[in-house]
């Protein structure tokens, strides 16, 4: 089967460079699955769950949003964040969703409703991926992970 070149780059870091066979992503208008010979698209982001699949396994990470452009052997991605599953700190990941959840309660502000209610949809997809990775109880560093 061939293979399609994914970069997955933030502000700080590149996060992943590798060959890949597919990649599910979180676009503007729902989950976009992307195969090797895909048409060239660009696309933005919405914070989500990033799915890679690579022989015969998945992994996952928590995007906060972005681009996503895809070229004829080459998907890149310019990630507002992204984490690997391992890197996700559960505690801390709880402690922002019940932080967004009480915003979500006081705010009374159309701005701060908005802010909360982003808050607590990233701390959700960080939880979700997180908690994916320990039911399937991966333990060893993403494959193809950047420095």
């Amino acid at each position: 089967m061939p293979k399609i070149k994914l970069d997955i780059v933030t502000a700080e870091q590149v996060v992943y460079s590798d060959e890949v066979d597919m990649v599910v992503a979180p676009g503007a208008e729902g989950q976009l699955g992307i195969l090797p010979r895909h048409a060239p698209l660009l696309t933005t982001l919405q914070p989500g769950e990033l799915r890679i699949k690579k022989g015969g396994e998945e992994t996952y990470m928590a995007i906060g949003g972005g681009f996503l452009e895809v070229l004829p052997n080459k998907i890149v991605i310019l990630a507002d964040t992204a984490e690997r599953a391992e890197e996700i700190d559960i505690t801390r990941a709880e402690a922002a969703k019940a932080r967004a959840e009480e915003r979500l309660k006081l705010s009374s502000a159309d701005l701060d409703l908005e802010r909360a209610t982003a808050a607590l949809r990233r701390s959700l997809v960080r939880l979700k991926v997180a908690q994916r990775r320990r039911r399937a109880g991966h333990g060893g560093p993403l494959a193809g992970a950047g420095p």
